[in-house]
């Protein structure tokens, strides 16, 4: 081997060295800008999208996890029962106790009304209830002072305070959700932003959730919520394999955002008259009515048509606004 030949082999050398460490070089750099540089969520990316990992809770190593159902007269049934539903549903593999405790709890240890005529015998009261990780607040009637401490007081130590639907209202009482974000009933939106204008309503959510307090929207929403709860203690399998054993093929708990139907109010026509508080038809034939600068305004009940004529300008300022702006929230 000659000279000449030596030194091609030394150059060939020295350039497949120099590449390796330069591909070295790079290697490492991109390791540490990766690190440095903030992971990009599904939620980053797709704002739609809810990942279990932002906001996971931590199931307890043994027992199970208490969730109250705080009813009263007139409760709205799919609003606890859907969550309960839920609840109860909930199976953890390799694991032969069910992961919930479910129970109700009122102010009195009386018989509850709830709609449609159900009747329930509370399984406690508010003095004696065990203390909850989740409580569950449906629509229901106007909650007491002693109500509200009840609430204010366990939410210190719970994972999950969530209302259904107007139980909205109630959670909004208790002065919690004070300048934070929340959501309710579509029918209840002028409402609810003119009752608690330190509440930041967002129309068209499937649910909000603000630390351990979380709100979602009407009747079946309920039930996206609480799933969505499932998938933040187990994660989505679980979840999913909840939903599907229920034979729920919804997929709102995967998306807050998702009730954007309902983010922009229906117009009332002479053809096509709605309640002037809460959106729902009425027949102008029976229906309870106010004429306000020159125009009739009718309603689904006489508690609407005093709500109304309690402050007129705000509903149909509120409603004008909400029309001109598509989409647009409180």
């Amino acid at each position: 081997m000659n000279a000449r030949t030596m030194n091609k082999i030394e150059f060939v050398y020295r350039i497949a060295r120099f590449g390796f460490l330069l591909a070295l070089g790079l290697l490492t750099l991109r390791a540490i800008f990766v690190t440095a540089a903030p992971i990009k969520t599904d939620a980053q990316s797709n704002p739609n999208t809810v990942t279990a990992e932002a906001a996971s809770l931590k199931p307890p190593e043994k027992g199970q996890i208490a969730v109250a159902f705080l009813i009263s007269d007139g409760a709205v049934v799919i609003d606890f029962c859907g969550p309960w539903e839920v609840f109860q549903d909930v199976m953890i593999p390799g694991s032969e106790q069910m992961p919930f405790r479910l129970y109700t709890v009122a102010e009195a240890k009386k018989p509850i009304h709830t709609s449609g005529g159900m009747q329930i015998i509370p399984d406690y009261t508010i003095q004696n209830a065990p203390p909850p990780k989740v409580i569950v607040i449906p629509a229901q009637s106007a909650p007491s002072p002693a109500v509200l401490d009840w609430i204010r007081k366990s939410s210190k130590t719970t994972d999950v305070t969530m209302s259904v639907c107007t139980g909205a209202f109630v959670l909004a009482k208790t002065g919690l959700l004070n300048g934070k974000s929340a959501t309710t009933y579509h029918g209840a939106f002028e409402r609810f932003a003119m009752q608690f204008p330190t509440v930041q309503l967002k129309r068209g959510a499937r649910f909000v959730e603000n630390g351990n307090l979380a709100t979602a929207g009407g009747l079946s929403s309920g039930i996206d919520l609480a799933l969505r709860v499932v998938e933040r203690y187990y994660g989505r399998e679980v979840a999913r394999k909840t939903a599907y054993n229920m034979e729920y093929q919804g997929e709102g708990w995967m998306n807050p955002d998702s009730n954007q139907l309902y983010a922009t109010p229906l117009i009332s026509t002479a053809e096509h008259p709605l309640c002037a508080v809460c959106g729902m038809d009425v027949d102008p034939k029976n229906a309870p009515k106010s004429i306000f600068k020159g125009a009739t305004h009718y309603f689904c009940s006489e508690d609407d048509k005093k709500t109304f004529d309690a402050a007129p300008d705000k509903f149909i300022n509120a409603v004008t606004s909400r029309s001109a702006v598509p989409g647009s929230s409180n």
